[in-house]
């Protein structure tokens, strides 16, 4: 009897996140929630705001002439747009090494490349901020231009830019290898395997979205599934911060057969 009652512990112990870290798994779970809903609001933001267009009233990307146009008539919208667009993917950062903590244990590798990559993902996909200041700083320098021949070579900058913005972004890619590397650790423990099987989904439907967005059009909205994941990877995260599920689901996992 006690052999199994120490065989029992062995597993509980093998399968459960370490509790030592309960603060950064709270700050994760919070973190990825936040996420989600900051990228809903900057979602629900560009379908009720004002957005650029080209010359010719297409709905196709817009020129550099549209674009700096538009900011210099919704500056402030512009510029809330972009912050709520793209400052919330800091969040992650938190996220992804709450998660290695958590896996650490199970799949070392993994848990390592899934956090290392997903944040270096993170820190190359703000350089669209310095694209943004680009495009706000052409503005000014459009509405104050005094000849054609300014106002075209601004507009042609502004076109470089929005070029730029719009390729394949190494860091959008690298963001969804973590988050299959890191599902891939969760298939053996700690979290539920339904989150572990939709991430490593969420990271292969990510890593061909953002290969192929330039080409992708509305397909890409496919790539939302990530908010999905990061809700019930926060939620889960939160719970074991909280410090009141660390047996109950060790006991759950042993019993769905988890290693």
């Amino acid at each position: 009897m006690e052999t199994l009652r120490g065989e029992r512990a062995s597993g509980e112990a093998e399968i459960s996140a370490d509790p030592s870290w309960r603060g950064l798994y709270r700050a994760g779970g919070v973190s990825a929630v936040l996420f989600v809903v900051l990228t809903v609001v900057s979602i629900v933001l560009a379908f009720l705001t004002p957005q650029p267009q080209s010359s010719g009233g297409s709905l196709m990307l817009p020129d550099g002439v549209a674009t700096l146009q538009y900011i210099a008539l919704h500056r402030s919208v512009f510029i809330l747009d972009q912050i709520l667009f793209v400052g919330p993917v800091v969040l992650t950062m938190v996220v992804f090494l709450a998660l290695y903590v958590a896996l650490k244990h199970l799949s070392q590798s993994s848990a390592a490349i899934g956090a290392l990559v997903g944040i270096v993902g993170v820190v190359l996909s703000l350089v669209p901020f310095s694209i943004v200041g680009g495009l706000v700083s052409l503005s000014d320098h459009y509405v104050a231009a005094t000849s054609v021949a300014q106002r075209a070579s601004l507009a042609t900058a502004a076109e470089s830019l929005i070029a730029q913005n719009n390729s394949v972004s190494a860091g959008g890619i690298l963001f969804a290898v973590g988050v299959l590397f890191l599902s891939l650790a969760m298939v053996k423990g700690v979290f539920q395997k339904g989150i572990a099987y939709l991430g490593i989904v969420t990271g292969v439907i990510g890593i061909m979205c953002e290969a192929l967005r330039p080409v992708l059009g509305s397909i890409y909205s496919l790539y939302l599934i990530l908010l999905i994941w990061f809700i019930a990877v926060g939620w889960t995260l939160y719970r074991l911060g909280a410090g009141r599920s660390h047996a109950r689901m060790a006991k759950q996992l042993q019993a769905q057969g988890a290693p």
